[in-house]
């Protein structure tokens, strides 16, 4: 299987999120900001984290408007998986393929901690082989992390379990959209996928994409 990793000015994490899916058995293919097209046979698009663009004008702004997301739009139209991580989920909320946005922390400052997240929409295809109730350890590192947005309506799939250092309403780490297929979560599975680590539970998302 075939997954697309984004690459803009100021991306950090592609290179761990390209090793999390050839360890989760896919293939991974590195993808600019300024091609107009996937590649042909791309069946999951991953966004990683980072700081595209610098952060100018908002997170993740700048980069929800760059050419290459005019061809991940119609992947996720026809129901194609889409994972955004940190700056990746501010995308995508910026491109409004996921609902709500992401403000400053809570702190107003970086966060950087191990996290535990619930698994709250065990219907997706991110989520399924998971079920509800299961728990994550996985990493945030982020300064505008706060999911905010309206959680009766939104399909909240992950939530912070006690503290939420973020202050995001509902407590959403991630968030899904109406099929489920587009998943953004701030926290970093790709930095959970060895138990030298300290965790592998964030390969199990990585690995929901290979077997969808």
């Amino acid at each position: 299987m075939s997954v697309a990793v984004l690459r803009f000015p100021g991306s950090l994490d592609h290179e761990s999120a390209a090793r999390a899916i050839r360890t989760a058995g896919g293939t991974a293919a590195e993808v600019w900001h300024d091609e107009s097209d996937l590649p042909g046979g791309t069946r999951a698009v991953v966004i990683p984290g980072g700081f595209s663009y610098g952060d100018h004008l908002r997170p993740g702004a700048i980069a929800s408007r760059a050419r290459v997301m005019d061809d991940v739009r119609r992947h996720a139209e026809r129901g194609g998986m889409v994972l955004g991580i940190c700056n990746g989920f501010q995308v995508l909320c910026e491109a409004g393929l996921l609902p709500g946005a992401l403000r400053p922390n809570a702190t107003l400052s970086f966060v950087c901690r191990q996290t535990t997240l619930e698994v709250t929409d065990p219907d997706a295809p991110w989520t399924r082989a998971l079920g509800a109730g299961a728990h994550l350890s996985i990493p945030i590192k982020n300064n505008s992390g706060a999911w905010f947005g309206d959680p009766t309506t939104a399909r909240v799939a992950l939530r912070y379990v006690g503290e939420d250092a973020l202050g995001s309403v509902d407590a959403a780490a991630g968030v899904l959209d109406d099929r489920g297929t587009v998943l953004g979560l701030m926290p970093h599975p790709e930095e959970a996928c060895d138990p030298l680590l300290g965790s592998a539970d964030g390969l199990a998302l990585f690995q929901a994409a290979v077997a969808a």
